[in-house]
């Protein structure tokens, strides 16, 4: 399972470069924080895990990271609406690449579209 995350996350990541929707310099910085951290953050949970024997700790762990994320997905919502006076647009058309309707990446990204 673990492997299966780093294969498909890494491929989006090389797809996001590739195509030139984040910098290279971006993806290999972030790329090597992820790589300490996680080594880090693995053998300091591992290390109290074994001390302890409370493998309950990963489970608090996950729920906080769901937690947070969650609380900060509507942070940025709110946020967004706020700056558009509260005014939700509806649900906009699907994009086609045949037309050059290429609004879906624009609109993840926040970038305008370009006419």
């Amino acid at each position: 399972t673990a492997t299966m995350i780093v294969l498909t996350s890494s491929s989006v990541a090389v797809i996001f470069v590739t195509s030139g929707l984040v910098p290279w310099s971006y993806a290999v910085f972030y790329f090597f924080i992820c790589l300490i951290g996680a080594i880090i953050g693995k053998s300091q949970i591992d290390g109290y895990v074994k001390r302890t024997g409370r493998a309950s700790i990963l489970i608090f762990i996950l729920a906080t990271i769901i937690a947070f994320a969650t609380i900060g997905c509507f942070v940025i919502m709110f946020i967004r609406l706020a700056d558009k006076e509260w005014c939700f647009d509806g649900f906009n058309k699907f994009c086609n690449v045949e037309t050059g309707n290429l609004c879906g990446i624009t609109r993840l990204l926040g970038l305008k579209e370009q006419k």
